[in-house]
């Protein structure tokens, strides 16, 4: 088993490769890191020379074909969430005191008063690459791009053998049998992967202190402030990281009630902490 490991996109990276040691395999390890470096100069909203940076200044762009592509799969993901996940919590975000980079974020962090609204318009031309932004918003593409990632670097891996990429908890697989860590409120509920992607929406890790209280990154768009639910974090797997990141932030912001007919409806294996301490599984998931 080969093991790389570095950070990009504001976590921690592993990738794990089921292939003899030699050249091909230490130069696809290397192409997949070199890969997620490119793709984070492409979504990064904290880097000023990024390609949704300079999409987000100027409100259209001919973008790349990443760029449109992950903007296309964030529309279709609105529309068929009902509005729960969207891509233009930007603006709300960095009202809520997430102006940059997570390790950055230190002390109390100032807040905007009046949270700004979401759910702009967008509008892509996927033969010209032209993306154009409704006046006054921005995109936020952090956590399906952090997916698509994922998932693209599992696709260079797997050309060499079985293999898993591990970004800050989204994770894919490809090939041979991973047994996959979730954390429960009882401990570790291990889930045994031979394909697809497991992806966690929650406010346990990336939360911060701010002048009206606690603050963290999943921004309710019907508010546009951070989201006041009974869960604490949303684990669930999908056939793909970006898939499984669009349901689980949906999930989580349909609280722990309907977040369990939905998964169970759609037959998505998903695990369901609260606030008070309690574990649910649904979606097939059985103890």
């Amino acid at each position: 088993m080969e093991r790389r490991a570095f950070r990009a996109m504001g976590t921690d990276v592993e990738l794990l490769l089921d292939a003899p040691p030699g050249v091909e395999t230490f130069l696809t390890l290397a192409a997949a890191e070199q890969e997620m470096s490119r793709l984070e100069g492409i979504f990064s909203r904290f880097r000023e020379d990024s390609e949704l940076s300079s999409l987000n200044r100027a409100g259209s762009l001919h973008a790349g074909p990443e760029l449109v592509q992950v903007t296309q799969l964030a529309v279709e993901a609105r529309l068929r969430t009902d509005g729960r996940f969207d891509p233009t919590v930007h603006d709300a975000l960095v009202a809520a005191g997430y102006d940059r980079s997570f390790e950055q974020l230190h002390g109390r962090i100032a807040t905007t008063t009046a949270p700004p609204l979401c759910g702009g318009r967008i509008a892509f031309d996927p033969l010209t690459g032209l993306i154009e932004l409704e006046p006054g918003f921005r995109l936020d593409l952090g956590g399906i791009a952090k997916g698509y990632a994922v998932d693209r670097l599992c696709d260079m891996l797997a050309a060499v053998g079985p293999c898993l990429v591990d970004a800050g908890g989204d994770i894919a697989v490809r090939g041979g049998s991973w047994p996959v860590g979730v954390e429960t409120a009882d401990g570790m509920l291990t889930l045994q992967l031979t394909g697809g992607a497991v992806a966690t929406s929650g406010i346990d890790r990336r939360s911060w202190s701010s002048d009206v209280g606690r603050g963290h990154h999943v921004i309710d768009p019907a508010t546009g402030r951070p989201a006041e639910r009974d869960l604490l974090r949303v684990t669930v797997v999908a056939d793909s990281a970006a898939e499984a990141e669009v349901l689980a932030k949906s999930l989580y912001l349909a609280g722990s009630a309907q977040a369990t007919r939905e998964a169970d409806h759609l037959g998505t294996p998903t695990v369901l902490v609260t606030r008070d301490g309690r574990t649910a599984l649904a979606g097939g998931l059985s103890s």
